[in-house]
């Protein structure tokens, strides 16, 4: 094992209707909330106006920012902190997926910086405070819910990164899988997809670490035995409380203990489609993962069959790769790059970006394996 140190200050509220512990949550901890949201779905399906009830019976004033973006921009970000700053506000609750809560973290410490927010993933300044936020979840996928880390992306700057700070830990977390049952089937599917990749980046990362390892592997268990199940059967409760549970697990640090990284690579992959081709996370990452272990299976066989042993019983690493491949097709997410739009005239461009913006922490990429990375998510 690597040296590790383990640490998380959220407070996790999880269950039917875990979100009633809000209003005084947030009252203990400011008088002004800054209310984060997405498009129309909270609207559309009574959160919004539960949330508004619990801040209010609290005494607890609201500003509202809406229409966060999917693939979250740095230009929301920016608008929203210099709202945030304006109306003084003091605490942030963000009712959303991963785009509105990682775009509340870093709102988080630009309101508290009184800066642009790029000039923290890129070095241009230090976090000097955060706003504390407290995260509605209505979307099981990214483990924004229980970690440090945001994902934004500049267009401008071409570029989509993932940073974090202690400070962005969310200060308290509501997860009722009810909330999420008005996700539909395909963003369902995205989102078993990316706590897969989670768990996946963790066993690819640098360490050993035995008891985590025996974590991912449960956790790709749990949501390939409920995943598929959840799909034809949206409104389950115990089925959608699985994956928002698993989900959770997969990026809170649980997988990261005795390692010093997770290899991350795949999701840079990932966030390069998302940014030139605005696809959705977890559909990239579907692309991405077996075209990367199709490149890798040469070069760590011992860890792939490992992985094959455990959740397949096989030590074939091709055989381990068609079937987390073909799992992902049954979810209907997609496994090539035409299944999203893209067509084979984007190479070069997909290569280039990669090139400037992906590569693993523990397994590094060359110029050729970027090359031979998109000719196999061309492939499926």
């Amino acid at each position: 094992m690597e040296k590790t140190r383990i640490y998380n200050p959220t407070t996790l509220h999880f269950g039917r209707n875990a979100v009633d512990e809000l209003s005084a949550d947030v009252k203990n901890s400011g008088k002004k909330a800054f209310l984060l949201y997405g498009k129309s779905s909270i609207k559309h399906h009574g959160l919004y106006d539960k949330i508004i009830r619990l801040l209010h019976s609290a005494g607890v004033e609201v500003v509202e920012y809406g229409g966060i973006k999917s693939n979250p921009i740095i230009e929301d970000v920016n608008a929203a902190a210099q709202l945030g700053r304006q109306e003084k506000v003091d605490v942030i609750v963000a009712v959303g997926g991963g785009s509105v809560i990682d775009s509340a973290k870093y709102i988080s410490v630009a309101i508290c910086g009184d800066c642009d927010a790029w000039d923290y993933p890129t070095r241009k300044t230090i976090v000097k405070g955060a706003i504390p936020v407290f995260a509605v979840l209505t979307l099981a996928a990214t483990g924004t819910e229980m970690n440090p880390f945001a994902v934004i992306q500049n267009v401008t700057a071409g570029q989509k990164v993932g940073w974090g700070h202690p400070m962005m830990y969310p200060k308290h977390s509501y997860l009722d899988p009810e909330n999420t049952f008005s996700v539909p089937q395909n963003y369902t599917a995205y989102g078993v997809v990316d706590l897969i990749a989670h768990s996946l980046e963790a066993w690819f990362g640098f360490g050993n670490a035995s008891l985590s390892d025996k974590f991912v592997i449960s956790i790709i268990q749990e949501a390939m035995e409920a995943g598929p199940l959840l799909l034809e059967d949206l409104h389950s409760y115990e089925l959608r409380e699985r994956i928002m549970y698993a989900a959770t697990m997969a990026l809170n640090g649980l997988t990261m203990y005795g390692r010093s990284s997770g290899d991350w690579g795949v999701h840079g992959i990932g966030h390069v489609l998302s940014l030139l081709y605005d696809v959705p996370h977890g559909a990239s990452l579907s692309i991405a993962y077996p075209a990367w272990l199709s490149l890798q299976k040469t070069r760590i066989p011992d860890r792939i069959e490992e992985l094959g042993c455990k959740l397949f019983q096989t030590d074939n690493p091709d055989d381990t790769i068609y079937k987390i491949k073909s799992f992902f097709k049954s979810l209907g997410s997609p496994i090539n790059l035409s299944e999203v739009g893209i067509d084979i005239a984007q190479k070069d461009n997909i290569i280039k970006m990669m090139i400037k913006e992906a590569n693993g922490s523990n397994h590094r990429l060359s110029a050729k394996d970027m090359e031979e990375i998109t000719d196999l998510m061309f492939l499926g």
